[in-house]
């Protein structure tokens, strides 16, 4: 895999009530997933609650989706850092384990310059041989990757392959298209504007919608990546107040509480992540679950 296109699942990392990793439910969604067909799957992102999971957690749920997934699928693992020591060892426990590419989102914190950020992902590029992808969304981590910045790294790094923007900004992902060349993939960071970046040249989106609706996520990009952008935009009008809903509050909470209240999941979360705020946004939650007719999950 030196690329990333169509539909790749950011998922979420179940617990049990006690607050451990729930991997029969980590087995069964990763198994509806593959069943679903999206093109590959990505745990341990900001879906995944990664900041969250300890380093011997952090280990295990990328070892168990590679053994799950067992090549039916690529498996790309996210194993940014805010430090760059410790994203280069994650990423290269990743590669260890046999995953696809890494996915590594901007240091946060830290704002570090476009310099900081160059040497920061050349760094990490450098210290393995896996496809590298990376993670610009300035929201969760205080700094954008500028376009010169991403194209410098694209250029000098072979394995630096593919950008998930997360931007909100349509227009810098055009200009990163425009300023890469066509062996490097922009996708989606954002499920409600998957269509307009493949409509500007984009392959795709990382998304967090696909953990409930992956069906419907795979048949709109599908239709999308096939020049049937009039038919994508009917499906994506179907799916707009569902994706809207998915964050009414900070993601994961609202996928992860419909995924819940369909059986995949328990509602647990790891501090200081927590539950939904009000009565009135679960109700509001549980409605469009129904509205979209998700069915009920079949559990192993």
């Amino acid at each position: 895999m030196t690329n990333l296109k169509g539909v790749y699942t950011a998922l979420i990392t179940p617990f049990t009530k006690e607050g451990t990793f729930d991997e029969e439910a980590f087995k069964d969604l990763i198994e509806f997933q593959i069943a679903s067909g999206i093109s590959g799957l990505v745990p341990c992102g900001t879906t995944g609650e990664s900041p969250t999971l300890s380093h011997e957690e952090h280990d295990r749920v990328i070892k168990l989706t590679v053994e799950v997934a067992a090549g039916r699928v690529p498996v790309i693992a996210g194993t940014g850092s805010n430090a760059t020591s410790e994203a280069i060892q994650l990423s290269q426990h990743a590669e260890k384990s046999g995953v696809d590419a890494v996915l590594l989102v901007n240091p946060y914190y830290n704002k570090p310059t476009q310099q900081g950020l160059y040497l920061h992902f050349k760094a990490v590029a450098d210290s393995i041989s896996i496809p590298c992808v990376l993670y610009n969304i300035q929201g969760r981590s205080g700094v954008n990757l500028e376009t010169e910045t991403l194209a410098r790294l694209a250029d000098e790094c072979s394995n630096i392959t593919t950008v998930k923007e997360a931007s909100g900004n349509l227009q810098q992902m055009k200009d990163v298209i425009a300023s890469t060349n066509t062996n490097f993939h922009v996708v989606s960071g954002d499920d409600n504007m998957t269509l307009s970046l493949i409509e500007a040249g984009g392959k795709g989106v990382i998304s967090v919608a696909a953990n409930l609706i992956p069906d419907k996520m795979v048949h709109m990009v599908k239709l999308a990546l096939e020049g049937k952008l009039e038919e994508a935009r009917v499906e994506e009008k179907k799916l707009a107040n569902f994706f809207q809903t998915m964050f009414i509050e900070t993601n994961p909470i609202p996928i992860k509480t419909a995924m819940a209240m369909r059986g995949w999941c328990e509602e647990v979360f790891r501090l200081p992540m927590c539950s939904l705020s009000s009565e009135g946004k679960r109700a509001k939650l549980k409605a469009i679950v129904e509205k979209t007719g998700i069915p009920m999950a079949v559990r192993s």
